[in-house]
């Protein structure tokens, strides 16, 4: 006979069946993650108006905010009201977009950036919200079509992000994402439901138990170090691509970088391919995969380092990616679905640290051997990646 609690719980959590709430989630999710990757197809328009190494920072310190969001701001979903706290993060991001496109100088532009990234991590309680407003039977098709919204979000942002660019500036972009942040969050007030915090730690102790969950799980170490490393490569190529396709020899802009972001989308039909597969074979052989698929498409760019090199050398990229992150998840997930959201913070926040280091690293091979060495840093990652799970998987097998 099942606890009368927690019947009480599952009687009084709803269930985001319709199509309509769960296209609103994915909608929102996508505009929230977008603001962390709106600078990178700009780059070179910043670094004309605030020349110098600051600005060049941009990609990182937005990375590294959104890293920071992550720990200190997702476990909230479990403390308070997620409906409310999801409106008011929008607002938050909202105002820090209107600080960011009004910068005066790269400081500034720095400090409105690290907010931004914080804020954005509302796409980061969006995601287990709707994994606890399905029902079981439909929780895997709302997760996952949450999750094309976020993977679409950070794809398309780019484009968006090349062509506003291009024609209008910089500053207009930001200026435009204030409105969308506000429109997410109306949209967030209107369709979602009121909450009941189920938590039964306090916030510091919910910060601490995740300190725990690291210790205690090397699976969750060694996924989240290796997608750490397979995310550096990607942030390493979408960082710095816009400063190599306005080089005399390419002389494109920001809409050419942006363009990219259309390219890309064929990595959100990897998700549910992964999946499968993942499910069919096991995860870990797809994590190899994946990490080998980056550093084939890194070869790629670096040894045709033409337009056409680099088209077929980012669909590799985002597909490699796409199949790592799932494969890994499919892992993670599975070690302690209690915590699942906490195990999820720290996942992320692992990965976006390494997308910050991919990024300062790309900025750094930038300024000291361009592009040749910007590849060689991110096929260097994603191939230290694929080696680190087949030496902990050739040693799993060793131990059984």
């Amino acid at each position: 006979m099942p606890h009368p609690q927690a019947g009480a719980t599952a009687a009084a959590r709803p269930s985001v069946t319709p199509a309509l709430p769960t296209l609103a989630m994915a909608v929102a999710t996508g505009m929230g993650v977008a603001n962390i990757y709106y600078n990178q197809p700009m780059l070179g328009l910043i670094e004309r108006e605030m020349p110098g190494t600051l600005s060049a920072m941009l990609p990182m310190v937005t990375q590294l905010g959104y890293a920071a969001g992550l720990v200190l701001l997702v476990p909230l979903g479990d403390l308070l009201e997620r409906r409310r706290l999801i409106v008011v993060q929008f607002l938050l991001l909202a105002g820090a977009l209107a600080l960011l496109a009004m910068a005066p100088n790269a400081a500034m532009l720095l400090l409105a950036a690290a907010v931004v990234g914080a804020m954005s991590t509302v796409a980061q309680q969006i995601v287990p919200f709707a994994a606890h407003l399905a029902s079981p039977e439909k929780r895997g098709a709302v997760v996952g079509t949450v999750m094309s919204g976020l993977l679409c979000g950070i794809l398309l942002s780019r484009t968006l992000a090349g062509i506003v660019g291009g024609h209008a500036g910089w500053r207009a972009m930001f200026a435009l994402a204030v409105p969308l942040s506000l429109l997410a969050g109306a949209l967030m007030r209107w369709r979602l439901p009121h909450s009941k915090p189920d938590a039964g730690l306090g916030y510091g102790a919910l910060l601490a138990s995740m300190e725990h969950l690291w210790l205690d799980f090397p699976a969750l170490r060694l996924g989240a170090i290796s997608q750490g490393l397979v995310f550096g490569s990607f942030s390493a190529f979408w960082s710095i691509l816009a400063l190599h396709l306005q080089e005399p020899r390419f002389g494109l802009g920001a809409g050419a970088a942006g363009l990219f972001g259309v390219i890309g989308l064929v990595g959100v039909a990897a998700a549910p391919l992964a999946g499968r597969v993942a499910d069919k074979h096991g995860p870990r052989p797809m994590i190899v995969a994946g990490a080998l698929v980056v550093v084939a498409g890194w070869v790629v760019i670096r040894l045709w380092d033409t337009l056409a090199g680099m088209v077929l050398g980012v669909i590799a990229l985002d597909f490699g990616v796409q199949i790592a992150l799932i494969s890994n998840q499919h892992i993670i997930f599975a070690l302690k679905p209690e915590a699942r959201s906490r195990i999820n913070t720290i996942f992320m926040a692992v990965m976006f640290v390494g997308g910050a280091l991919g990024s300062a690293g790309a900025a750094w091979g930038w300024a000291h051997g361009g592009w040749p060495l910007v590849a060689l840093i991110g096929l260097g990652a994603s191939a230290l990646a694929a080696a680190i799970q087949l030496f902990f998987a050739r040693k799993s097998s060793a131990n059984t």
